[in-house]
C-alpha cells in the first residue's frame, strides 16, 4: 500500500521545480547544480535579505554575480517588510523571483516580543490576539508596495499553537489571504518541510486563479525532496498551468 503510494507520486505528470533552496556549509552551489542534474529538476537558490544575510548593495551584487554563472534560478528571500529601502531597485530586478514568508512577527505576544515562528520556544500567550497581529503582518507583506512574486510557507504556526491550526485558520482569514495575494498576482508556496498550506487553502487559491510553487526549504541533501508537495498537488488536481515560472529560462 505504502510503496504504491510513492510510485504514484513518482509519476508526476510534468517537470517540477524546487524554488526554496539555500546554500550552506553543507550545501554548495556546485552541490545544488549536481542535485538538479541528478533529479532532472530546476532549482531556485535563495538568499535571505536580513541582518544575518544581505543588508546592502555590495552584498546583493556579490550574491547575484556568484549565482549567475550557474543553471539555477536566482531568488531573494526578504524576512521583513521594508527590506528594499536600502537596496538598489536595479539590482533587485536582476533576481529571477522574490519570495517572502511571514515568519518574523514583531510584537507578536503580550510581552511585545518579536516572534520567530520556526523556533520551538516561540511564546504565544493569547492565540486570538496573536492571530490578529499575524493577519496584519500577512497583509503588510501581501498588499505592500515592495516587489514580491511568491508568498512562502503560508499558514505555518508556532509549535505552542499548532494543535489549534484548524480553529485559528478560519475560512474568513484564509479568504482574506487569497484575496490579498490575488490583488498583486502573488504565487503561493507549498512548503515541503513545514507541510503547509493544507488542501482547503490550496483549493481556494486555485479557484481564485493563483499560481503555486514547490519548495523543499532545504539547506542540505534534502534538495528536491517534495513528497508533501506532490501528494497535496495531486489531491488538488494541480496541473502544469497552475505553477509559477521565474524569469530566467522561462521559455
Amino acid at each position: 500500500m505504502e510503496s504504491s503510494k510513492y510510485k504514484t507520486m513518482d509519476k508526476f505528470k510534468f517537470p517540477m521545480m524546487d524554488l526554496h533552496v539555500h546554500r550552506s556549509e553543507n550545501l554548495t552551489i556546485e552541490d545544488i547544480v549536481a542535485k538538479s542534474q541528478q533529479l532532472n529538476m530546476k532549482i531556485g537558490v535563495m538568499e535571505n535579505i536580513a541582518p544575518w544575510g544581505i543588508t546592502n548593495d555590495a552584498q546583493l551584487k556579490e550574491y547575484i554575480n556568484a549565482i549567475k554563472p550557474y543553471p539555477v534560478y536566482i531568488g531573494l528571500q526578504p524576512m521583513s517588510p521594508g527590506w528594499s529601502k536600502n537596496l538598489s531597485s536595479e539590482l533587485i530586478a536582476q533576481a529571477d523571483y522574490i519570495a517572502m514568508d511571514p515568519q518574523i512577527v514583531t510584537k507578536g505576544n503580550g510581552y511585545g516580543e518579536t516572534i520567530m515562528l520556526w523556533e520551538y520556544d516561540a511564546y504565544i500567550d493569547d492565540p486570538d490576539e496573536f492571530m490578529k497581529r499575524n493577519m496584519q503582518h500577512y497583509m503588510d507583506i501581501l498588499t505592500g508596495s515592495e516587489p514580491l512574486d511568491v508568498f512562502a510557507c503560508p499558514l505555518f504556526l508556532p509549535c505552542c499553537i499548532q494543535r489549534k491550526y484548524d480553529i485559528l485558520w478560519t475560512k474568513k482569514r484564509l479568504q482574506q489571504i487569497v484575496d490579498a495575494a490575488r490583488s498583486r498576482d502573488i504565487a503561493i508556496e507549498i512548503n515541503d518541510t513545514a507541510h503547509v498550506p493544507h488542501e482547503d487553502f490550496i483549493l481556494m487559491a486555485k479557484k481564485a486563479g493563483l499560481k503555486f510553487v514547490f519548495g523543499s526549504d532545504s539547506r542540505n541533501h534534502t534538495v528536491g525532496r517534495l513528497d508533501y508537495c506532490k501528494r497535496i498537488a495531486q489531491r488538488c488536481n494541480l496541473t502544469e498551468e497552475d505553477f509559477f515560472i521565474p524569469k530566467r529560462y522561462r521559455s
